[in-house]
């Protein structure tokens, strides 16, 4: 978005400066910012693949545990050809923060492999899938370490990697991952829960700023599984969703666009662009057009210090993870405009994992209603927390109220176990 990728921030770096802040807020003991800049476990592994040619590729995979004080880490799995050592660290601190933020009982994790699933085939990426379960197998587990979906990964690998783990148990072990398939004990509403979650969020946001969503417009950038939810169920709340966007370009309709048409030229053509009646855009005009609100859901850094003053929304709400650089951030918060942080607004989609996880424990299955009413209630009272400790600290950066609602909760686990001396503990959040 106007910025060589050289030019954009290191997410673990990013990570690590937000963190700083955070503790430093608090007023915490420098040993709780040397224990969370960096993971407890890194692992790097070679996944040998014979492919469909008959040649075997080697590709590099990589998992970081976080931290463990909450419980047991727990992440996704990325496929992509830009996975890095820093993204991973980075996004296992980020599920750590979001994990004690919604008070979920488990700490962060992350996974990737260096590959480009787009020119694989189904049954390259299942070998893919189970070598990289049986490489990672003795650091893994449903009380150690439990992965999920992430991009460029689906049900269908989750499934792979747990029959994998099956076998190397010999028995079924379907708990050591989420975002399965229904019938290997996947949950009712784990696809909507990411979209679900950050469309609460930004409904208890509205509520607060005094902004009716019934008279609201609202622009989507990435309209994958989660864009296209949230353009969905902001509709039904009423919000004029007057843009959305994909890889491929953009559409822009002042009238607003309906989610059931949109997505369904995109099933038939693979995009929105193109969509009949609305005006072709593409990805940079989508985030500076003037509307409400606005729905990062794509990549990360879309947001940076070449475009954030041209930013129009009135509330940012982070679906993607890291859409927002720090310099730009900095300028949104200065402008008034209310950021919705990723660490809270895209929590949803965890949160679903871990009502999965509980029920592959308990053998149980929840209806969806009851899969949903839960995650309200979890999304609100995080939301509400945020929003009161912007309150204490007498900032209107909610990504800074949530870091700490979140460092406080980890660093009260690493005290009562004995991991960092107690001291005082008027920190808590």
């Amino acid at each position: 978005m106007g910025e060589a990728a050289a030019d954009l921030p290191n997410p673990y770096e990013v990570a690590k400066r937000e963190l700083a802040r955070a503790c430093e807020a608090l007023g915490l003991d420098p040993a709780v910012y040397r224990i969370l800049a960096r993971p407890l476990r890194f692992v790097e592994v070679a996944i040998p693949v014979r492919m469909d040619d008959g040649r075997t590729e080697v590709f590099v995979g990589y998992r970081s545990q976080h931290n463990d004080a909450l419980g047991p880490t727990k992440g996704g799995i990325r496929f992509h050809p830009q996975v890095t050592p820093d993204e991973v660290k980075a996004l296992s601190m980020w599920m750590t923060l979001k994990c004690a933020l919604l008070e979920v009982p488990f700490g962060g994790g992350k996974g990737g492999v260096v590959c480009d699933p787009k020119r694989m085939s189904a049954r390259e990426l299942e070998g893919l899938s189970r070598g990289y379960i049986q490489a990672m197998a003795q650091v893994m587990g449903e009380e150690k370490d439990i992965p999920a979906p992430d991009v460029y990964t689906t049900a269908q690998v989750m499934a792979w990697i747990a029959d994998e783990f099956s076998q190397i148990r010999q028995q079924n072990a379907f708990a050591i991952v989420t975002g399965k398939p229904l019938v290997i004990g996947g949950s009712l509403g784990r696809r909507e829960a990411t979209a679900r979650g950050a469309v609460t969020v930004v409904r208890e946001a509205a509520a607060a700023l005094g902004l009716d969503l019934r008279r609201a417009t609202a622009a989507i950038q990435g309209y994958g599984n989660a864009g296209s939810v949230a353009h969905r169920l902001l509709h039904q709340l009423g919000v004029r969703v007057i843009a959305v966007s994909d890889s491929r370009g953009g559409i822009l309709d002042e009238r607003g666009l309906d989610p059931a048409a949109v997505a369904a030229h995109k099933e038939t053509t693979g995009s929105v662009a193109g969509f009949p009646g609305a005006r072709g855009i593409d990805n940079a005009e989508l985030l500076t057009l003037p509307c409400d609100i606005l729905l990062p859901a794509a990549l990360e850094n879309q947001i940076t210090a070449a475009n954030a003053h041209r930013i129009q929304a009135r509330l940012v709400g982070e679906i993607a993870n890291g859409p927002t650089t720090p310099d730009a951030h900095q300028t949104l918060v200065e402008r008034g405009v209310v950021v919705l942080p990723d660490i809270l607004t895209n929590a949803g989609g965890v949160t679903v994992s871990y009502f999965e996880w509980v029920q592959n424990q308990c053998h149980w299955t929840w209806s969806e209603e009851e899969v949903n009413r839960r995650l309200e209630e979890r999304m609100v009272r995080a939301f509400r927390r945020v929003w009161e400790a912007a309150q204490r600290l007498r900032t209107r950066d909610l990504r800074l109220a949530a870091y700490t609602v979140a460092v406080a909760r980890v660093t009260e686990a690493m005290q009562v176990r004995g991991w960092i001396h107690r001291t005082d503990s008027s920190f808590r959040s």
